[in-house]
Protein backbone atom coordinates (compact mmCIF):
# COMPACT_ATOMS: atom_id res chain seq x y z
CA UNK A 1 0.00 0.00 0.00
CA UNK A 2 1.62 3.15 -0.98
CA UNK A 3 0.79 6.31 1.31
CA UNK A 4 -0.40 9.35 -0.33
CA UNK A 5 -0.61 12.00 2.45
CA UNK A 6 2.47 14.17 2.14
CA UNK A 7 2.61 15.22 6.03
CA UNK A 8 2.99 11.50 6.43
CA UNK A 9 5.49 11.22 3.88
CA UNK A 10 7.63 14.06 5.24
CA UNK A 11 7.38 12.13 9.32
CA UNK A 12 8.40 9.32 7.58
CA UNK A 13 11.54 10.32 5.28
CA UNK A 14 12.58 12.11 8.75
CA UNK A 15 12.49 9.46 10.81
CA UNK A 16 14.29 7.46 8.31
CA UNK A 17 16.80 9.83 7.62
CA UNK A 18 17.37 9.82 11.48
CA UNK A 19 17.58 6.08 12.03
CA UNK A 20 20.26 6.26 8.90
CA UNK A 21 22.10 9.03 10.23
CA UNK A 22 22.33 6.70 13.61
CA UNK A 23 23.59 3.60 11.24
CA UNK A 24 26.38 5.65 10.11
CA UNK A 25 27.22 7.66 13.04
CA UNK A 26 28.72 3.71 14.36
CA UNK A 27 30.76 3.25 11.52
CA UNK A 28 34.00 4.03 10.80
CA UNK A 29 33.67 6.33 7.79
CA UNK A 30 36.31 6.60 5.05
CA UNK A 31 36.60 9.17 2.34
CA UNK A 32 38.90 9.31 -0.55
CA UNK A 33 39.32 12.13 -2.94
CA UNK A 34 42.18 12.04 -5.99
CA UNK A 35 42.51 15.59 -6.27
CA UNK A 36 42.22 18.29 -2.88
CA UNK A 37 38.96 19.53 -2.05
CA UNK A 38 36.70 17.76 -4.67
CA UNK A 39 33.97 16.19 -2.39
CA UNK A 40 30.97 17.81 -1.54
CA UNK A 41 31.72 17.87 2.34
CA UNK A 42 34.45 19.88 2.10
CA UNK A 43 33.93 23.87 2.59
CA UNK A 44 37.25 24.57 0.61
CA UNK A 45 35.90 23.65 -3.10
CA UNK A 46 36.72 26.38 -5.43
CA UNK A 47 34.48 24.77 -8.08
CA UNK A 48 30.47 23.33 -8.53
CA UNK A 49 30.82 20.14 -9.68
CA UNK A 50 28.87 17.06 -11.25
CA UNK A 51 28.79 13.93 -9.23
CA UNK A 52 28.27 10.74 -10.50
CA UNK A 53 27.13 7.83 -8.46
CA UNK A 54 25.93 4.36 -8.88
CA UNK A 55 22.02 3.96 -7.48
CA UNK A 56 23.40 0.99 -4.91
CA UNK A 57 25.63 3.18 -2.89
CA UNK A 58 23.82 6.15 -2.43
CA UNK A 59 23.29 6.02 1.09
CA UNK A 60 27.27 6.41 1.57
CA UNK A 61 26.98 9.33 -0.43
CA UNK A 62 24.24 11.13 1.28
CA UNK A 63 25.66 9.95 5.05
CA UNK A 64 29.26 9.71 5.13
CA UNK A 65 29.26 13.69 5.60
CA UNK A 66 27.70 16.49 5.59
CA UNK A 67 27.23 17.90 1.95
CA UNK A 68 27.36 21.48 1.09
CA UNK A 69 25.42 23.36 -1.12
CA UNK A 70 24.39 19.84 -2.81
CA UNK A 71 21.26 19.45 -4.88
CA UNK A 72 20.20 15.75 -6.41
CA UNK A 73 18.31 14.64 -8.95
CA UNK A 74 15.28 12.10 -7.56
CA UNK A 75 12.71 10.72 -10.16
CA UNK A 76 8.63 12.07 -10.26
CA UNK A 77 7.87 7.90 -9.48
CA UNK A 78 6.20 7.49 -6.44
CA UNK A 79 9.59 6.05 -4.73
CA UNK A 80 10.90 9.31 -5.50
CA UNK A 81 9.13 11.37 -3.13
CA UNK A 82 10.19 9.44 -0.22
CA UNK A 83 13.70 10.01 -1.68
CA UNK A 84 13.12 13.71 -1.62
CA UNK A 85 11.44 13.87 1.35
CA UNK A 86 14.84 12.39 2.86
CA UNK A 87 17.17 14.98 0.87
CA UNK A 88 15.45 17.58 2.11
CA UNK A 89 15.71 16.69 5.60
CA UNK A 90 19.72 15.66 5.72
CA UNK A 91 20.18 19.37 4.04
CA UNK A 92 20.06 18.23 -0.14
CA UNK A 93 18.06 20.12 -2.86
CA UNK A 94 15.80 17.82 -4.62
CA UNK A 95 15.34 18.35 -8.16
CA UNK A 96 11.99 16.09 -9.55
CA UNK A 97 12.69 14.96 -12.92
CA UNK A 98 13.86 11.78 -14.97
CA UNK A 99 14.46 10.30 -18.32
CA UNK A 100 10.16 9.77 -19.04
CA UNK A 101 8.74 12.30 -16.32
CA UNK A 102 9.39 15.71 -16.38
CA UNK A 103 12.76 15.38 -17.81
CA UNK A 104 13.35 18.17 -20.21
CA UNK A 105 11.97 20.59 -16.66
CA UNK A 106 14.48 18.86 -14.46
CA UNK A 107 16.94 19.29 -16.84
CA UNK A 108 16.35 22.89 -17.01
CA UNK A 109 16.57 23.09 -13.12
CA UNK A 110 19.80 21.26 -13.11
CA UNK A 111 21.47 23.82 -15.55
CA UNK A 112 20.30 26.71 -13.21
CA UNK A 113 20.85 25.01 -10.01
CA UNK A 114 24.66 24.75 -10.81
CA UNK A 115 25.17 28.70 -10.69
CA UNK A 116 25.15 27.67 -6.77
CA UNK A 117 24.84 24.13 -6.09
CA UNK A 118 27.35 21.16 -6.78
CA UNK A 119 24.81 18.04 -8.38
CA UNK A 120 24.41 14.69 -8.23
CA UNK A 121 23.27 12.33 -10.37
CA UNK A 122 22.52 8.78 -10.12
CA UNK A 123 23.59 7.82 -13.57
CA UNK A 124 21.81 4.63 -13.50
CA UNK A 125 18.67 5.44 -12.00
CA UNK A 126 15.89 5.23 -12.06
CA UNK A 127 15.48 1.71 -13.76
CA UNK A 128 18.31 0.43 -14.53
CA UNK A 129 20.62 -0.97 -16.15
CA UNK A 130 22.33 -1.24 -12.82
CA UNK A 131 25.40 0.27 -13.08
CA UNK A 132 25.30 1.32 -16.44
CA UNK A 133 26.14 5.08 -17.38
CA UNK A 134 23.31 6.98 -19.36
CA UNK A 135 24.55 9.97 -21.64
CA UNK A 136 22.12 12.38 -19.27
CA UNK A 137 25.32 13.15 -16.88
CA UNK A 138 27.66 13.91 -19.91
CA UNK A 139 25.16 16.18 -21.46
CA UNK A 140 25.00 18.45 -18.39
CA UNK A 141 28.43 18.75 -17.99
CA UNK A 142 28.78 20.01 -21.86
CA UNK A 143 26.44 22.62 -21.07
CA UNK A 144 27.36 23.71 -18.14
CA UNK A 145 30.88 23.45 -17.91
CA UNK A 146 31.27 21.39 -14.96
CA UNK A 147 33.70 18.84 -14.33
CA UNK A 148 32.44 15.19 -13.65
CA UNK A 149 33.59 13.54 -10.55
CA UNK A 150 33.32 9.63 -10.68
CA UNK A 151 32.35 8.36 -6.74
CA UNK A 152 32.02 4.72 -6.05
CA UNK A 153 30.92 2.99 -2.56
CA UNK A 154 31.36 0.20 -0.57
CA UNK A 155 31.79 -1.19 2.91
CA UNK A 156 33.83 -3.80 4.95
CA UNK A 157 30.09 -5.42 5.65
CA UNK A 158 26.83 -4.62 4.49
CA UNK A 159 23.54 -6.02 3.79
CA UNK A 160 22.58 -5.56 0.17
CA UNK A 161 18.52 -5.57 -0.37
CA UNK A 162 17.49 -6.65 -3.88
CA UNK A 163 15.19 -4.76 -5.67
CA UNK A 164 13.28 -5.09 -9.23
CA UNK A 165 16.86 -3.88 -10.67
CA UNK A 166 19.53 -3.12 -8.62
CA UNK A 167 20.49 -3.45 -4.46
CA UNK A 168 21.15 -1.02 -2.06
CA UNK A 169 24.62 -0.89 -0.24
CA UNK A 170 23.41 -0.68 3.42
CA UNK A 171 26.89 -0.87 6.11
CA UNK A 172 26.24 -3.18 9.06
CA UNK A 173 26.95 -1.14 11.84
CA UNK A 174 30.33 -0.60 13.49
CA UNK A 175 31.87 -1.87 9.31
CA UNK A 176 33.62 0.53 7.88
CA UNK A 177 32.10 2.27 4.82
CA UNK A 178 34.02 4.04 1.63
CA UNK A 179 33.34 6.73 -0.61
CA UNK A 180 36.06 7.43 -3.18
CA UNK A 181 36.05 10.31 -5.79
CA UNK A 182 38.17 9.92 -8.96
CA UNK A 183 39.79 12.01 -11.90
CA UNK A 184 37.24 14.77 -12.54
CA UNK A 185 36.47 14.25 -16.20
CA UNK A 186 35.80 17.52 -18.47
CA UNK A 187 33.39 17.58 -21.36
CA UNK A 188 33.97 19.65 -24.36
CA UNK A 189 30.97 22.13 -24.59
CA UNK A 190 27.77 22.82 -27.11
CA UNK A 191 28.26 18.81 -27.91
CA UNK A 192 25.39 17.08 -29.74
CA UNK A 193 23.74 13.82 -28.81
CA UNK A 194 25.55 12.09 -31.29
CA UNK A 195 28.92 13.47 -30.19
CA UNK A 196 28.46 12.62 -26.41
CA UNK A 197 29.11 8.49 -27.16
CA UNK A 198 33.24 8.63 -26.32
CA UNK A 199 32.71 10.65 -23.34
CA UNK A 200 30.09 8.43 -21.93
CA UNK A 201 32.27 4.97 -22.86
CA UNK A 202 35.52 7.34 -21.01
CA UNK A 203 33.17 7.96 -17.67
CA UNK A 204 31.86 4.04 -17.81
CA UNK A 205 35.65 3.19 -17.70
CA UNK A 206 36.78 5.64 -14.93
CA UNK A 207 33.53 4.57 -12.50
CA UNK A 208 34.36 0.46 -13.38
CA UNK A 209 38.19 0.98 -12.53
CA UNK A 210 36.87 3.09 -9.39
CA UNK A 211 34.41 0.75 -8.10
CA UNK A 212 37.06 -1.65 -8.19
CA UNK A 213 38.87 0.12 -6.05
CA UNK A 214 36.34 0.51 -3.39
CA UNK A 215 35.36 -3.05 -3.47
CA UNK A 216 39.24 -4.13 -2.88
CA UNK A 217 39.57 -1.54 0.05
CA UNK A 218 36.58 -2.96 1.35
CA UNK A 219 38.14 -6.46 1.42
CA UNK A 220 41.52 -5.39 2.58
CA UNK A 221 43.45 -6.39 -0.59
CA UNK A 222 46.33 -4.27 -2.01
CA UNK A 223 44.84 -1.29 -4.29
CA UNK A 224 48.33 0.34 -6.73
CA UNK A 225 45.70 3.19 -7.37
CA UNK A 226 44.97 3.71 -3.35
CA UNK A 227 48.77 5.03 -3.57
CA UNK A 228 47.44 7.75 -5.30
CA UNK A 229 44.49 9.15 -3.12
CA UNK A 230 43.92 10.84 -0.21
CA UNK A 231 42.57 10.11 2.93
CA UNK A 232 39.84 13.23 3.34
CA UNK A 233 38.27 11.89 6.35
Amino acid sequence: MKIQNRRLIRILARCLSWGVRCLYFTCRKQVVETIPNSTPYSRNTTEKLIYCNWHDGILNSLFCGRTIQMAALTSRHADGEYVAEVMQAIGITPIRGSNNHGGTTAAKQLMSALAVHHITITTDGPRGPRRVVKPGVVFLASQTGRRIIPVACSASRAWKPRGKWTDLLVPKPFSTAYVLGGDPLSVPAGLTKEQLAPYVTELQNRMDRLQEQADALATGQPVEAAESVRNAA
